[in-house]
């Protein structure tokens, strides 16, 4: 009798097309049981505790193309073991992460160890955990409890550990320790999971992290990854556009996840050249806190062409000539958002704080994102993807706009500052009451409210006569 099917063989992910096996833009389509088929290059949005920032579920499922989540674990830990995220009733075809956040059954849910881009912590990685950032201060999350948490909470894809370092290059020697210690993670991890004493494997994709390091220093890993590992690993999770490169033949088949910080479209389209498959792009998200409607379209349209100098790539809605504007942000546009607002109204909600210009704008920049994506996978299916990029880097300028007002408020006061000697971004709200004690003593006190006539208030200081 066959043994269970393994993760890898569970998901299909089909490449339409010739297409080189790296370094090359390709079409595919992600597919896996009881979830929309993904069409790929495409984009994978970020949350904050498993929801998308700013936009209600009901809004995600009737407004925008969002097909798919990825979810850090350290939003999700607390002081309390175990967490209210590891209490929700489900079955065992179910998975509680998925009930706990509320997402649509259709949707693909990718979870990993940290929120993306992640928090540099203080406290160093281990052999046998890494550090996390968590709503009660930094933390260390062991090895051996990601792997329950992939067991418990049964997330469509499971990105592995990876020992990485945050806020500085490593040095030589810790270059080292990040292979093999990474190497250690993920054949534990595929063990535990999947390995043939496991008597209930898990249902979980597992996609093995490829360190943001040359080729040469991990070759080991991944000379491991194409040999020992293969049958178990579904995909590969990428830290750096370089590592697309690194990439042998025999991985070629393998979905890639790139987990980057692109600056621009452009950085997206270069990304999607060199063989992305999944990416993540956290400007979306930082356009939207900034009151920037993004404005581009890929293949570049031939209005935009005929305009002879490069375009803007967004606007920035907090400007006052967007007071009195009453056309939609971008004409053309079939966004809930530009089929029912104006600029106007954009620039009075950013004007007034209110938390529906940000909601508004991230279904707008979503939609302008999707285009993108659904752009680049015409063109590469029609042979003229260099070509368009080449028309696009003509067309738009190559940064997006500054940022020119404020944002919403941010979650989490552990942000950590701008620099040396600077103050936290997110100063305390709330304190100890200390100080407002003893200001409500002092105020019941015979000093603080003297009872007595407006000669004596003014010998206590409190009024002088006129």
């Amino acid at each position: 009798m066959d043994s269970e099917p393994s993760p890898s063989r569970e998901m299909t992910f089909s490449i339409l097309g010739s297409a080189a096996p790296v370094l090359a833009p390709r079409v595919g389509t992600l597919a896996l049981g009881g979830r929309q088929t993904i069409a790929t290059p495409n984009l994978v949005p970020l949350t904050s505790r498993g929801a998308v920032p700013h936009i209600s579920h009901d809004m995600v499922r009737k407004e925008t193309a969002i097909n798919s989540l990825y979810v850090g674990l350290e939003d999700f830990i607390e002081r309390k073991h175990p967490a209210p995220l590891y209490n929700v009733p489900a079955t065992a075809n179910e998975s509680p992460l998925r009930k706990f956040i509320c997402a649509q059954d259709d949707a693909t849910i990718l979870l990993g160890p940290r929120r993306f881009p992640a928090i540099a912590c203080p406290p160093n990685n281990t052999e046998t955990s890494i550090a996390i950032s968590t709503s009660v201060g930094f933390r260390q999350l062991e090895a051996h409890g990601y792997i329950e948490a992939i067991q418990k909470l049964k997330p469509d894809i499971a990105i592995g550990l990876a020992d990485m370092v945050l806020g500085r290059p490593p040095g030589l020697k810790r270059r080292g320790k990040m292979v093999d210690r990474t190497h250690a993670y993920t054949r534990d991890a595929l063990e535990h999971l999947y390995g043939e004493s496991v008597a209930e494997k898990s249902k979980a994709k597992f996609f093995a992290p490829v360190l943001p390091l040359d080729n040469t220093q991990q070759s080991l890993y991944l000379d491991d990854l194409e040999g020992e590992f293969k049958d178990r690993i579904a995909g590969l999770a990428l830290y750096e556009s370089a590592s697309l490169g690194y990439i042998s033949e025999a991985l070629g088949d393998l979905p890639r996840l790139l987990l980057s910080d692109p600056s621009s479209p452009h950085e997206v389209l270069r990304e999607i050249s060199l063989g992305a498959d999944l990416l993540t792009v956290p400007f979306l998200q930082g356009c939207s806190d900034a009151g920037i409607a993004l404005d581009f379209a890929f293949p570049v349209p031939a209005a935009v062409q005929a305009r002879g100098e490069p375009q803007p790539l967004g606007l920035d809605l907090w400007s006052s000539e967007h007071a009195m504007d009453i056309s939609p942000l971008v004409k053309g546009c079939e966004c809930y958002a530009c089929r029912n607002h104006h600029r106007a109204y954009f620039n009075h909600l950013l004007r007034a704080k209110e938390m529906a210009a940000w909601a508004l704008l991230q279904m707008h920049n979503h939609h302008v994102i999707d285009r993108l994506m659904a752009g680049a996978r015409d063109s590469i299916q029609r042979g003229t993807f260099e070509e368009d990029v080449k028309a696009f880097h003509r067309a738009y300028v190559a940064n997006l706009p500054d940022r020119t007002g404020e944002g919403p408020r941010l979650r989490g006061y552990q942000m950590p500052a701008a620099g040396p000697h600077q103050p936290r971004r997110m100063p305390k709200v709330y304190g100890r009451l200390d100080d407002l004690s003893q200001k409500f003593a002092e105020s019941q006190s015979s000093v603080a409210t003297p009872d007595t006539d407006a000669e004596g208030l003014e010998k206590h200081g409190f009024a002088e006569r006129i």
